[in-house]
């Protein structure tokens, strides 16, 4: 089973790490000697390395909690069906979900009874705000 969802550049996230000085030289020099074209290559490589390494317990978890693999997006038009519907969604998904710009804080708060994203959840600030006790 291949875990690794499908995403543009643009469904990417930017993350931070702080490195001890003796890591960051050895991969330097990795970099300088040409096993790497840089030091984001050889960080998502190892990241990689990591994944696989653990692509089993990954894969496992994922059927326990019943995970959406990827991208999951809400539109306006979803969460009113859903709103009309009477229902309440729960969110539970290792990628991205992405929720349309044009829902109101309201309609969000209204139809989505809890967001658990392992990954990175794509919505305005203030629909964020409406949604922040409901997401794990």
């Amino acid at each position: 089973m291949n875990i690794e969802p499908k995403l543009k550049s643009s469904d990417s996230e930017k993350i931070t790490i702080n490195l001890g000085l003796i890591d960051l030289g050895q991969i330097d020099l990795l970099v300088q000697e040409g096993f790497y074209s840089n030091r984001t290559d050889f960080i998502r490589t190892a990241i990689r390395n990591q994944l696989v390494a653990h692509a089993e317990a990954v894969r496992q978890t994922i059927a326990r909690k019943t995970l959406v693999l990827g991208l999951q997006e809400f539109s306006r038009k979803d969460l009113e069906s859903v709103r009309k519907a009477g229902s309440k969604l729960r969110i539970h998904v290792l990628g991205l979900v992405r929720i349309a710009s044009d829902v109101s804080p309201a309609l969000a708060r209204d139809t989505i009874e809890s967001v658990e994203v392992l990954g990175a959840l794509h919505a305005s600030p203030a629909v964020k705000a409406a949604l922040a006790d409901r997401i794990f």
